[in-house]
């Protein structure tokens, strides 16, 4: 992994959260993915988790249970964050910014 590569994680809207909550069972995970909501680097959480195959915890809004259901369901994806990043510009269009291209402006303001 090249340096940088977790840049995003100091935009995370849960750099502050106690870990241990992010890394809960059953009913516990819908209040730890609530903390996903509205996060700017939420692609990018979720991108890393899939890309390093990690098996615990919430990342990028979704359960472990739930990576794994995407990863069967798509086993020929290479790269998971170009993946993400693609269908995020695409949904994004020509004239909306990105959310990490906003919050990057907001941090050099």
């Amino acid at each position: 992994m090249a340096t940088g590569d977790l840049e995003w994680e100091t935009q995370a809207k849960c750099r502050t959260a106690d870990p241990e909550a992010l890394f809960v069972e059953g009913a516990a995970q819908n209040r730890a993915k609530a903390l996903c909501s509205g996060c700017p680097v939420r692609t990018e959480c979720l991108a890393h988790a899939l890309d390093n195959r990690i098996e615990h915890g919430i990342w990028g809004g979704m359960t472990e249970r739930e990576r794994r259901s995407l990863l069967r369901r798509r086993p020929t994806v290479t790269s998971w964050r170009l993946l993400l990043e693609a269908a995020r510009t695409e949904h994004a269009g020509p004239n909306r910014p990105l959310p990490a291209q906003a919050t990057h402006r907001e941090r050099t303001a």
